[in-house]
């Protein structure tokens, strides 16, 4: 299962679902409040992961073994699945929300609502190139119109703010509860967090850690950087899960 991150929504892995898919089952669900899914009532981290693992329970079984990825925010979601439902065989976690660490923001993102609102489209667009080239991309050549289309989407769609939780030092208690494998992964220019002090942090734990930063990327990793984190995660599976033809 793969989880989104704050501000997105399924197709924030939209450059990873065929690789993955060739070798595993892979659910890609929008998350409560974003995207075509309906809002929680209860706007909680918590409450927000007993409705991922009431899902997936229902899809697969609660005692079927899956691997966990989540990006950001997602990140966090799949921290606390992994705490709270005992057949999580890995879980790898890109550019997790949630670490308490420092951050290394480029600049101020933009507030494109009064744009939208006015319907000046110009000004609506140029917003949010700026703001996935400060939040999200590392190379300009990486925010191509798939990657403007994505990010346009999912900030319209978005209903459950994160920020709150993002900004707390909760991975770290999550991580605690789940004593299984973990992979850490960051973009090498990656602004929610320096990824050495954030991985320092979240590796105090029990169980298998890893921690792995890509080059020349930013915090959207598995978009700007695909091949590598495909390949990541692929060898990561591979170690904890059996692939799709021996299921």
């Amino acid at each position: 299962m793969l989880l989104h991150g704050g501000h997105g929504n399924w197709l924030h892995w939209a450059r990873n679902m065929e690789t993955l898919a060739k070798r595993y089952t892979v659910w890609m669900p929008d998350l409560p409040g974003y995207g075509d899914s309906s809002a929680p009532a209860d706007r909680t981290l918590e409450s927000m992961v007993a409705l991922v693992r009431e899902s997936l329970d229902r899809l697969v079984g609660p005692d079927t073994p899956v691997g966990l990825a989540g990006f950001s925010f997602g990140g966090q979601v799949a921290a606390g699945l992994a705490a709270e439902r005992a057949a999580v065989s890995c879980l790898a976690l890109l550019g997790p929300a949630g670490h308490g660490g420092e951050r290394r923001p480029k600049g101020e993102l933009c507030n494109w609502k009064p744009a939208f609102e006015r319907g000046d489209w110009l000004e609506f667009d140029d917003a949010m190139r700026h703001n996935l080239m400060m939040h999200m991309l590392h190379d300009p050549c990486s925010l191509d119109a798939t990657a403007l289309a994505i990010h346009t989407q999912a900030c319209l769609q978005t209903r459950f703010h994160s920020k709150r939780i993002s900004r707390s030092a909760e991975l770290r208690h999550l991580l605690d509860r789940y004593a299984g494998p973990l992979l850490l992964a960051w973009g090498e220019h990656n602004v929610t967090a320096c990824p050495h002090v954030a991985a320092s942090l979240l590796m105090q734990r029990h169980g298998h850690s890893k921690s792995v930063v890509i080059p020349r990327s930013g915090h959207w990793v598995q978009y700007e950087a695909a091949n590598e984190v495909n390949s990541l995660l692929l060898d990561w599976f591979d170690t904890y899960l059996p692939p799709l033809e021996e299921i």
